[in-house]
Order: structure tokens, then C-alpha cells, then sequence
């Protein structure tokens, strides 16, 4: 008893020494990688290596003319690739329980970024928008690193509070207020594609979360009206609406881009026109390989080419579903809602991307995930795909252990 108070003490100081080296511990936990998901995996890189081939086929020309050097779009996108791989190996390191543990400050850090960007000098301005950092030579925008920000607070707010939502208005009311705050700093940018895909992310995963019906129908209606309201009331939305409508009526007005990407859609036929074969790219879609990348995509390789392009897309959010149902099965809430709130927003943003390019939704300037050019897009996007799994990861960790101590078990009772 005596020795053990004496070497209080030194345990004492033993902890206090080695508290750095738990702290990185809890942040930095490798993985064997032969737990990824193949599938998923697969998944990402032929969307990536598409992603490449047609930022290299769409901006050729485009780079040729502004730069003088028909390769620059597609060696910025290498660049990119490195810096998203580099930051995917990253987050897979890190376990779902420190992003829980640090949710709240990531969402505040989300607002003052939200609130930085705005102001002259700080925030780097293009066409009137005001969404990006400048950082040298590149830029990082601001609303696709803060989506993921808001996933993680819902997440970790439904894992505290999940029984009490269907209970209170107030505990329903919390997440949606710092929605709010989200939404309203987006719409200063302006960045209203940004908004209602966030905006739509959080609704879906409030209602995964056991929100009731009727208080989610509610707030589809008050968020529909607020959608209709925000496009009346602004004349550029006003316009962009009507051209929607009929864009051939105004086909070298407003409407041109979404002539040129349907024209672009006309040709492509069956099996395309050949890569490196379009004409919409020279010149006649603004910046085919940013947004509307899938048009040409479409032109070039036709509707065999996006039938095989939106089933890469099917089969890596069908992936992403299959692990958020196995954290759901291990009763890992939290893992479970940032897994589906990934899959919920790649899929909104697929759906939006798609839909504009091809005239079923008013044009909207949402990158199309890991085949638009786009530095933050593609660096958010691999961190996102990162951190599911890292929660794949996870659950077959907890599988195993599960099995080896129902061996052990089994072994015991004989």
C-alpha cells in the first residue's frame, strides 16, 4: 500500500508527460487498408480517370486559346488529384470518434468561414460572387468545405438528441436554426445551388433521424415556399426560371448555355461522336469543363457513354448506403448519419448536375462530383468518399472483434 502511494506520483507525472502523445493518438489511428471497400473504390477511380479524360477533351481548345497551352486545365486537375489523394489518406486515418467529439467546433469554424469570405480583401471575388479564398495560385471555395461541416453537427446532434425530436419543437428547432445561419451567409455570396443542396442534405437526414411526418412535411412546404419566394423576388433567378422554361426562345440570350449543352446532347446519338471529337467545346458552351462537362461527355460518347457514367454514380452511392447500413446495424449513430448525409449530398448534387446540363432543372452552377474541373469540389469530394471508409473500416473492425470474442466464448463454455 505504502509503494503504491509512493509511485502515485510518478504515475501521475507518467500521464501528465504522455498526454501530447495520447491526444495524437486519439487523432491519428491507421488502418489496415485491405478493409476498404473494393466496390466503392472501383467506383471513385473510374469516375476520377473519366473525370480527367474529359476535363483534358473539354478544355483543350479553351486552354489553348486563353493560356497557350492546351494542357493547363488538365495539369491544374493533376495537381489537384495529388492534393485530394493526399488529403483522402489523411481523413482515413482518423476515427469517426474524434470528428464527433469536435463536431461543434467544426460547425463554428464552417460559420466564421461562411462570414470571412464576405468581406472585401478577404474573400476572392468572380463574377460577382463572392466564394472563394485565394491561397497563391489557387483558390478553395467556401461552401463545399462547409456542407461537410453541417453534416457532422446533424450528425452528432442526432446521436445526442435523436429521442427527443419527435418530443420538442425545441430540439427540432436547434438544427434547423444553425441551418439557417448556413443558408443565409450562402445566399450573401451569392450561392443559392449551394444552399438548396444543403439545405435538402439536412432535411433527409432530420427525417432519417426520426423526425415526424407532419413536422417534416411542414418544413418541405415552408422550405418549397421559401425557394419560390427567393426565385421571384430576384430578377436574375426571375430570368434563368423563364429561360428554363423555354430556352430556345431566348437561345443567344439567357438561354444559350442551356441550347448549347442540349445541342451538345443532339449529337452525341447513340455512341457519341468520338472523343475529342465535340464542337460544343470549341467555343460555343462557355467553359464546357466546369459545370456542364456532362454535356460534352454526353456529345462525345453519347447515351451509352451516360448510361455508364450514371451507373458508376449508382453503384458508389449504392456503396455508400450498404456501409451506413452496417454503422446502423453496430447502433454507431453517428458514423451512420455522416455516411448517409455524404451519400444524400453526392447524390443531390449528381441529380442537380445532370438535370441542368440536360434541361430537366433550371441552370444551376453545381459541379458534377469527380468529373467537373474544380479544385475544392474534387478535394471535398475525396475527403467525403475518405471518411465513408473510414466507417466501413470501422464496422468490419467491430465485426471481427465480435466474432473473435464469440469464438472465445464458445471455446470457454466447452
Amino acid at each position: 500500500m505504502n509503494a503504491a502511494r509512493m509511485n502515485a506520483p510518478i504515475a501521475t507525472g507518467l500521464r501528465a508527460g504522455f498526454a501530447p502523445l495520447t491526444l495524437l493518438t486519439d487523432f491519428w489511428q491507421p488502418k489496415p487498408l485491405h478493409y476498404i471497400d473494393r466496390y466503392l473504390l472501383l467506383a471513385v477511380l473510374a469516375l476520377v480517370s473519366v473525370g480527367l479524360l474529359m476535363i483534358m477533351s473539354a478544355s483543350i481548345s479553351y486552354a489553348d486559346h486563353k493560356y497557350g497551352d492546351a494542357f493547363f486545365f488538365t495539369k491544374r486537375h493533376l495537381v489537384y488529384l495529388l492534393i485530394g489523394s493526399s488529403a483522402a489518406l489523411v481523413v482515413l486515418q482518423i476515427p469517426m470518434r474524434w470528428w464527433y467529439e469536435h463536431a461543434g467546433l467544426i460547425v463554428m469554424a464552417g460559420v466564421l468561414a461562411l462570414a470571412l469570405v464576405l468581406i472585401p480583401g478577404v474573400g476572392h471575388s468572380v463574377n460577382g460572387s463572392r466564394r472563394w479564398f485565394k491561397l497563391g495560385m489557387f483558390t478553395l471555395q467556401v461552401s463545399e468545405l462547409v456542407k461537410v461541416c453541417m453534416i457532422f453537427f446533424v450528425a452528432a446532434y442526432l446521436q445526442r438528441h435523436q429521442l427527443r425530436l419527435q418530443d420538442s419543437w425545441h430540439s427540432f428547432a436547434i438544427p434547423l436554426g444553425v441551418l439557417g445561419v448556413y443558408a443565409f451567409l450562402l445566399l450573401l455570396e451569392p450561392d443559392f445551388g449551394s444552399t438548396v443542396v444543403l439545405a435538402a442534405t439536412v432535411l433527409a437526414m432530420l427525417f432519417l433521424g426520426g423526425v415526424r411526418l407532419w413536422q417534416f412535411l411542414s418544413l418541405m412546404a415552408v422550405g418549397i415556399a421559401g425557394v419560390v419566394a427567393l426565385a421571384f423576388t430576384s430578377e436574375y433567378r426571375f430570368r434563368r426560371l423563364v429561360t428554363f422554361l423555354d430556352p430556345w426562345a431566348q437561345q443567344f440570350g439567357d438561354g444559350y448555355q442551356l441550347t448549347q449543352s442540349l445541342i451538345a446532347f443532339g449529337r452525341g446519338e447513340w455512341f457519341g461522336v468520338g472523343l475529342g471529337n465535340s464542337v460544343q467545346k470549341l467555343f460555343y458552351l462557355p467553359e464546357a469543363h466546369t459545370d456542364f462537362v456532362f454535356a460534352i461527355l454526353a456529345e462525345e460518347f453519347g447515351l451509352v457513354g451516360v448510361l455508364v457514367v450514371m451507373a458508376l454514380f449508382a453503384l458508389m452511392i449504392t456503396r455508400i448506403l450498404i456501409i451506413a447500413r452496417k454503422a446502423v446495424q453496430r447502433q454507431d449513430w453517428f458514423s451512420a448519419y455522416v455516411v448517409f448525409g455524404i451519400g444524400i449530398l453526392l447524390a443531390g448534387q449528381v441529380f442537380i448536375n445532370i438535370g441542368v446540363t440536360s434541361g430537366l432543372l433550371p441552370t444551376k452552377g453545381l459541379t458534377l462530383p469527380f468529373i467537373s474541373y474544380g479544385g475544392s469540389s474534387l478535394l471535398v469530394c475525396a475527403a467525403m468518399i475518405a471518411l465513408v471508409m473510414r466507417v466501413g473500416i470501422e464496422m468490419d473492425d467491430m465485426a471481427a472483434l465480435a466474432k473473435r470474442t464469440g469464438k472465445a466464448k464458445s471455446r470457454a463454455s466447452k
